[in-house]
Parts: structure tokens; C-alpha cells; sequence
């Protein structure tokens, strides 16, 4: 998976279900009594409309809105239900052959009629385009698409996938126009064409604005008239202050942990309530095997043994995060403690002399952690400062910590220039496995030179082709023993995930929960 959501916010999935089916007669798309337009403010960008291309929070914000996919995640759930589709099911018995049938009289926003012609061709369009900073990464377990009749598309994997009805869910599976879209070639003009609860009116440098779609067919009800999303371009003390002028509604994604904090102590006498929600974005280490120091086992054992996960989160994130001890977070199947179990969850200086002396390294060991502004949340560079500043305390490192832009930070992992760097992850679709195939094996988002053929030939396809998402917990677990064995990431924080509003406003708990779906059409206020 490319850096969406680059890496840059969730309710256990019990076990996916692979027979959907909807209500046939479901109601059309509109507003409910009493809606009103809403402000939403936002300091992260918008990279992307086509979604062939964008793989970032926003973008997919914006796609999660515009348009629709087959399957879609409920409010509060994590296991895809049908949206453009009726039913969707394997139908080979080996999570290899995935069919779906659409509803009726399905229509995108300029009313053209969306069929099975529409599905494939966007699934085909986002592999043949393959753009680095799109979604492709996510289907390359996709072989083929079939339509046998307007109404019908079969997938054809190449190996099994039971998380690949995950996958179509998200905003990854976003079905496009044929006749608004090229086939080879993403859209510049800053327009959408989509078949979902919204049409995209206006999209600048300042604000996207989002009308009602009354040709969208499906389930949810729009509870309000519309929405304008203001952008802060990481101007977080902007989105604060239009969020207490009363510019904006609601203030998501970007404002400042002591912001929050403030903001949460003060409500009453501000007119602002903050809502926090369940959240799976993660925050790593990682080390670049490759590299003369960070490669070296022993080091990396060293830090883990000094890394103090709870000061840094009361020092820099005021409790707005929670310690994070595995690669899979809690909260998603599976997850585990394997860092807990392995370091403990105080810092030992003892225990990380030892293991620096048992492999012969006596003096100072020379780090920098590099970082790059704003890309992974404004306190970032903060953050790694107090754990050089943790790592200098032992007496046992001499590190500091550099920031470069984000275009260079992305080149210079690529050329194995960093031997220590931070990486951030919000999921695509809550299942363990986007916490783990992604960071593994050849081409993982990483870039950090790791393999491990245990986990990328055996553990990986074994919980891939288990449509019983229950039955991987014992493989996910070994994976997780091996990453905390072997140290190619150091889990650092979890988020707690959070958006603030003006008195009056309503909607916000159905809009942060696992799916990582922000659904403008929850919204109302008084």
C-alpha cells in the first residue's frame, strides 16, 4: 500500500461475512427534515478527486462522499454491507472468485445509468493507470474483471483473498463514470462524476463544496442540505480560531493536542464540544535493515528497552494517544501485546546495556531520526526530540533528530539514506491484515530493506485465504512475535481520534468509528 492516509484515523471485526444481501427496496437518497448546511474545516489537503490516484485521508474523504462502491462499511461497523450492490459473495469456495449483483436502475450524479460495464471499468482504469500515489497497490490480488450482463461483475483474484470484499469497500473501490473518465489517464480538471450520496461542486486551493445527490440509491439518509469543506493547509491555529468565530461547524483532523486539550476544558464557556472516537491510526519507528548502525540488532533491541511510550504521550500528545505495543492496534482482530511482553512497559537502561554490551558495542551509538514536517501530525518533530532526548539519557546514544520536505523525505527512504525514520499508518479497511501485508516482503511501504519469508510465504497467504477472519488470530499472533523479535518497526502511539463542534451540532460519533469513513451525510445541526 502506498503511503496513503500516508500513513497518517475503530469496533473489533468479528468475522467477515461473505454472503450480503440488502433490502431490495432501498430508499433514495435525501434530506431529512430540519438538514441545514454544515462547515467542516479541515488543515489536512485534499490531493486528489480522481480516485485512481488519491491514497491520503483527505482524498479519500472526499471519494467516501462522491461515490459509491459495491460494498460499503455500516456506521459503528467493520464488516462491509452492500451499497452499489444487492449481493455480493465468493462463489468458488476458496476466496478466489467474488461475484456481485447490482441494484436496479443505479444512476451516477449526471444521470447517466451505472452498471456492470461502469464497475469494471473503474477496477481496470486505477490498475492500468497504476499511479504511485493511487490505490492500485491495494488489488494486486485482482486477475481479471467479468461482467456477464449488466447487472453482474465477477472478480477474479489470483490468490486467495477473503479481505478483498474489505478492500472493494473502501475508497479504493470508488466506481467512476466510462463515459466521464479516461481509461489511461487521471482527471485534472478538479471535477468528480459519481453515483454517491453527494455531487462535488466546486473543489479549489480554499474549499470544496458538496451539494445533495438526489439520484443516489442506497441506504443513507442525508440529514443535511449540504456541506462546504474548508481547507487549512496544516494552518492548525487558523482551524482553531474560524472554529471559535463560528466559521466553521465542525474542526476535523489537524488541531494541536494542547489545543484539544483546551478546547475540552473550556467547552461551556467557548460553544465547542469535543467529540473523540475510536481510531486506528498508528505511529512507528522504523529501521532501515541496511543501514551500518540501525541495521544492527542489538540497537534496535536498545531502544525498544529505553523507549518510555507513556511520558512521551503525556509530554506531547496530553493523552490524546494511547501506547501502541504491536503492529496490530487495539482494537482490530488479533491484535496482541508483543512489545509489552517482550521489553516490558517501563524503560530499562540496565537491560539495554546489556544487550549493547553482549554484541560488543561499547560506546556512544550515533542516530539521527529524521521526520518530515506537518505529513505524520503537527507534533511530529516534537515527538522525536523527546525520544532522542530519552535515548541521550542513558547515557547509551547520542542522537538527534532532522525534518526535510516531504517530496525528499519519500526520495531519500527510497535510496536508503535514513537509518531511522517515522512512519505514520490510518488503515485502509479494519482487518489485521492491512496492519501487516503491507509492510512486509518485497515492495512494502516501508522501503526499509526487511524480509521475512516466515511471515511473507507462510503466515501472510495463510490468513489471506481464511474467510473465517476469527481463525487467523494464532498466525497473526506469530507475526506479531516475529516483528517484536526482530525489530524492523518500533510501535510508538496510537491515536485517539477526535473532532471538535459548535454547540448544536450532531452527527460526529457516526463519523469516527473503525471504518475510518467520515460520513458528511450523519451531520445536522439545531
Amino acid at each position: 500500500m502506498k503511503m496513503r492516509k500516508q500513513w497518517l484515523t475503530l469496533l473489533a471485526p468479528a468475522g467477515l461475512t461473505f454472503g450480503l444481501l440488502a433490502g431490495y427496496g432501498a430508499a433514495i437518497g435525501g434530506l431529512a427534515d430540519g438538514g441545514s448546511q454544515m462547515v467542516v474545516g479541515m488543515s489536512d489537503d485534499v490531493l486528489a478527486s480522481d480516485p485512481a490516484s488519491g491514497y491520503d485521508p483527505g482524498s479519500w474523504l472526499l471519494f467516501n462522499n462522491v461515490f459509491q462502491s459495491l460494498l460499503s462499511f455500516p456506521k459503528g461497523g467493520t464488516e462491509p454491507e452492500p451499497d452499489a450492490a444487492e449481493a455480493c459473495s465468493f462463489t468458488d469456495g476458496h476466496a478466489r472468485v467474488y461475484r456481485c449483483i447490482l441494484k436496479d436502475d443505479l444512476q451516477f450524479s449526471n444521470g447517466d445509468p451505472l452498471t456492470a460495464e461502469d464497475v469494471k471499468f473503474s477496477f481496470d482504469r486505477t490498475l492500468n493507470i497504476n499511479d504511485a500515489a493511487g490505490p492500485a497497490i491495494m488489488f494486486t490480488t485482482l486477475d481479471s474483471v467479468e461482467t456477464p450482463n449488466d447487472k453482474t461483475v465477477v472478480f477474479k483474484l489470483k490468490v486467495p483473498d477473503a479481505t478483498f470484499p474489505s478492500k472493494i469497500a473502501s475508497g479504493a473501490g470508488s466506481i467512476v463514470d466510462h463515459r466521464d473518465y479516461e481509461k489511461n489517464r487521471l482527471r485534472t480538471d478538479g471535477k468528480a462524476v459519481g453515483s454517491g450520496r453527494y455531487k462535488l461542486d466546486l473543489f479549489s486551493m480554499s474549499k470544496a463544496v458538496f451539494s445533495v445527490n438526489d439520484r443516489y440509491k442506497g441506504a443513507a439518509e442525508v440529514k443535511n442540505s449540504g456541506v462546504t469543506l474548508r481547507f487549512f493547509h496544516g494552518e492548525q491555529g487558523a482551524l482553531k480560531r474560524a472554529l471559535l468565530d463560528g466559521k466553521v461547524d465542525v474542526a476535523y483532523r489537524g488541531l494541536t493536542a494542547p489545543d484539544i486539550a483546551d478546547l475540552d476544558l473550556q467547552n461551556d464557556r467557548k460553544g465547542v464540544k469535543v467529540i473523540e472516537g475510536n481510531s486506528a491510526e498508528v505511529q512507528h519507528l522504523v529501521f532501515n535493515m541496511d543501514d551500518p548502525v540501525a541495521g544492527q540488532p542489538a540497537v534496535r533491541r536498545a531502544m525498544a528497552y529505553l523507549l518510555d511510550r507513556d511520558a512521551l504521550i503525556k509530554q506531547v500528545y496530553r493523552d490524546t494517544a494511547i501506547p501502541l505495543y504491536s503492529i496490530i492496534p487495539v482494537g482490530i482482530a488479533s491484535h496482541t501485546s508483543a512489545f509489552f511482553d517482550t521489553y516490558g512497559a517501563h524503560p530499562s537502561t540496565a537491560k539495554a546495556t546489556a544487550t549493547l554490551r553482549a554484541n560488543g558495542i561499547t560506546g556512544k551509538v550515533r542516530l539521527t531520526l529524521w521526520s518530515t514536517p506537518s505529513r505524520y501530525g503537527p507534533a511530529t518533530g516534537q515527538e522525536l526530540k523527546v525520544i532522542a532526548a530519552q535515548l541521550n539519557a542513558s547515557g547509551l546514544f547520542k542522537a538527534d533528530v532532522k525534518s526535510v520536505s516531504f517530496d525528499h523525505y519519500e526520495k531519500d527512504i527510497a535510496a536508503g539514506k535514513y537509518g531511522v525514520y517515522v512512519k505514520g499508518w490510518v488503515p485502509d479497511y479494519p482487518d489485521p491484515d492491512n496492519f501487516t501485508a503491507p509492510f512486509f516482503g518485497k515492495g512494502n511501504v516501508l522501503d526499509n530493506n526487511y524480509a521475512n519469508s516466515t511471515i511473507t510465504d507462510r503466515l501472510i497467504p495463510l490468513t489471506a485465504a481464511e474467510s473465517d477472519r476469527i481463525a487467523t488470530d494464532a498466525a497473526f499472533s506469530q507475526v506479531q512475535d516475529i516483528v517484536a523479535q526482530q525489530i524492523p518497526v518500533l510501535p510508538v502511539w496510537q491515536a485517539k481520534q477526535y473532532a471538535v463542534v459548535r454547540d448544536g451540532v450532531q452527527g460526529l460519533e457516526y463519523c469516527l468509528d473503525s471504518s475510518t469513513v467520515f460520513r458528511f451525510w450523519e451531520l445536522s445541526k439545531n
